[in-house]
C-alpha cells in the first residue's frame, strides 16, 4: 500500500485539535470552581478619583454574585502605565484583573514609544464598565452660551482664551486640540497638575475654561459656578441633557469619551473570563447601583468582552492617529 502523503499533516492537525479541546475542557472545569479566592482588581488611579469610586462600587457589588471578596488595589502613576504594567505581567488566573480608563490603553500606545506593554498583545478584554463623558465649562461670567460664541471670542482675540490642561495627551489636552482644529481657532493651554486646582482658578476669573469629565465638573455645573458649553460625547450625556454635544454644534471631530474597563493578563482562560464579566454585568445592571453611579456623574456602559475588544481597537487607533497627526508627546 502506496503510504498516505497527506498522513504527517493529518496527525499534526488532529493533535493541535486534541490539544485544543484538552485546553478547552481544562478551562472549563477550573471556570467552575472560579473564583476560589479574593479576586485583585488594580486601579490606575489614586484612591478618592472617579475611577477609584467606580471600581469599589462595582467590586463591593459583585462580592455577592461571584461569592468572593474582590478588593481594589491602587496603583497610580504615568497616566495608567505603572498598573498596566503590573497586570501584563501577573498570572493570567483570573486573580489579577486591570481596572483601566482610556489613557493607559487607548492613548499611552501612541504617546509613549517605552511604554512596557502592548494593549493589545498583553491583555484579554474582560468588558467595558462606564463612561464619563468629557464636558467643556467655562467660567460663569463669559460671554459664551456655547462652543461656537466661545469659537468666536477665540477668532477675535487669538490666544487669548486659556485652557487648563492636566498634561499633554490627557482627555483635556487631547478635547482642547480636537476643538481648535474643527474650529480654526487658536486656545492658550494653561498645565495643571489635576482638574481639581484648574476648577478653583476657573471659579476665581484665573482661567477661562476645561475640558473636564463629568463627574469632576458636576456640583460646580450644578451649582452655577461654571457654565457648561458642549460634550465630546457622539450622544448627550445623560446627566446633563441639556448640553448639546460638538457634533450637534458643527464640530463633527470633536469626539472623546473617557471610559472605564476591565481587562485580564493575555492567556487567561475565556470561560474564567466569561465568569467574571457576567458577573460584572449583572452588578451594573442592578437598578441600586446604576442610581449610585449616575448620582457621581458616571453613566454605567456594561459590555460583553467580544464587544469591548472590537472597541478597544477603533479608539486606539482612532486616538493614535489624532496624536500622530498633532505630533503630541506625553508629557
Amino acid at each position: 500500500m502506496r503510504p498516505n502523503p497527506y498522513a504527517p499533516a493529518l496527525r499534526h492537525l488532529l493533535s493541535a485539535a486534541a490539544i485544543f479541546i484538552a485546553l478547552a475542557i481544562a478551562g472549563s472545569a477550573y471556570a467552575q470552581n472560579y473564583p476560589a479566592r479574593p479576586v485583585r482588581l488594580i486601579v490606575a488611579f489614586a484612591p478618592g478619583g472617579t475611577a477609584d469610586f467606580t471600581a469599589r462600587m462595582l467590586a463591593d457589588k459583585m462580592q455577592s454574585t461571584l461569592g468572593q471578596a474582590v478588593a481594589v488595589e491602587n496603583k497610580p502613576g504615568a497616566n495608567g502605565a505603572i498598573a498596566a504594567e503590573y497586570v501584563a505581567k501577573s498570572d493570567p488566573d483570573g486573580y489579577t484583573l486591570f481596572f483601566t480608563t482610556v489613557g493607559a490603553v487607548a492613548i499611552n500606545p501612541a504617546l509613549r514609544s517605552d511604554l512596557p506593554y502592548d494593549p493589545l498583545k498583553d491583555f484579554a478584554s474582560v468588558g467595558k464598565v462606564a463612561v464619563n463623558s468629557t464636558i467643556l465649562v467655562v467660567n460663569a461670567e463669559i460671554k459664551a452660551n456655547s462652543a461656537r460664541e466661545l469659537a468666536e471670542l477665540a477668532r477675535r482675540k487669538p490666544g487669548a482664551i486659556t485652557i487648563g490642561i492636566t498634561g499633554h495627551g490627557a482627555i483635556s489636552d487631547l478635547g482642547r486640540q480636537l476643538f481648535e482644529d474643527a474650529a480654526g481657532i487658536k486656545l492658550q493651554e494653561v498645565p495643571y497638575r489635576g482638574a481639581a486646582p484648574a476648577i478653583t482658578d476657573i471659579i476665581s476669573g484665573h482661567l477661562d475654561g476645561l475640558f473636564g469629565d463629568v463627574p469632576t465638573v458636576m456640583a460646580q455645573v450644578r451649582a452655577g459656578k461654571l457654565k457648561a458649553l458642549a460634550a465630546t460625547s457622539t450622544e448627550r450625556s445623560d446627566i446633563f441633557p441639556d448640553v448639546p454635544t460638538f457634533v450637534e454644534q458643527g464640530y463633527a471631530g470633536v469626539v472623546g469619551d473617557n471610559w472605564d474597563a476591565v481587562l485580564a493578563p493575555a492567556g487567561t482562560p475565556q470561560p474564567v473570563i466569561a465568569k467574571f464579566n457576567a458577573a460584572m454585568v449583572a452588578a451594573l445592571n442592578d437598578p441600586e447601583l446604576r442610581t449610585r453611579l449616575r448620582n457621581s456623574g458616571t453613566t454605567p456602559a456594561p459590555s460583553s468582552p467580544e464587544e469591548f475588544d472590537k472597541y478597544l481597537r477603533a479608539e486606539i487607533a482612532r486616538w493614535g492617529k489624532v496624536i500622530r497627526d498633532k505630533g503630541i508627546k506625553g508629557g
